[in-house]
């Protein structure tokens, strides 16, 4: 039975791991008002640390908390048809406006997942930390099962399933003009310029 989107919320709150599929690839949830939850997904993941973990929202509210400066390009991109979906965003941070949690960043990875229940979970726990549940440098597995018996230890929660899509999302950074792709993935480059245009 699938926990309830309360249930994965409270456990994120309390500083647990979560193992969960999202619209793409499954992924690993940590909320980051927990650091040594963030920890352990980077030792779930054997992740090197100077990687940053990309970070999903609910809504265009929670962009805002985040302090995140939002240029034209991504203002187009944030208003397509490809959000909710598999396209992250690479943002510059106002150190002003961020919260403590991302002192010393300049930037910031996010998303907004099409996902019914983990936006739920969104709105109940705040942003999170969220990456694909994958040995650092493997390939994304197709279930929880294998998620876990891939992963360097066990996350707090599993919530059974797979991903919804066969790819990754497609990272697009626009902190630069033109914005650019700096990861291909579910949203062709074809549609990435077809919005910018």
């Amino acid at each position: 039975m699938t926990p309830s989107s309360d249930r994965i919320a409270e456990v994120l709150t309390t500083g647990g791991v979560v193992l969960l599929p999202t619209d793409t690839v499954l992924g690993l949830a940590a909320s980051p008002a927990h650091p040594q939850a963030v920890d352990r997904i980077y030792a779930l993941k054997q992740r090197p640390r100077e990687k940053n973990l990309p970070i999903m929202v609910a809504g265009a509210d929670q962009i805002a908390e985040l302090g995140a400066v939002l240029s034209e390009s991504a203002l187009k991109l944030l208003s397509s048809r490809f959000v909710p979906g598999a396209l992250t965003l690479v943002l510059a941070l106002d150190p002003i406006r961020a919260p403590a949690w991302l002192k010393g960043r300049k930037e910031i990875a996010l998303r907004i997942p099409d996902n019914a229940l983990l936006r739920e979970v969104l709105k109940n726990a705040g942003p999170l930390m969220v990456t694909s549940a994958n040995l650092s440098g493997s390939e994304p597995p197709a279930t929880t099962v294998e998620a876990e018996a891939q992963l360097h230890g066990a996350p707090d929660l599993t919530v059974a399933g797979k991903g919804e899509a066969p790819a990754p999302s497609t990272i697009v950074d626009c902190t630069t003009s033109p914005a650019r792709i700096i990861r291909n993935g579910a949203v062709s480059e074809a549609e990435i310029k077809e919005v910018l245009a």
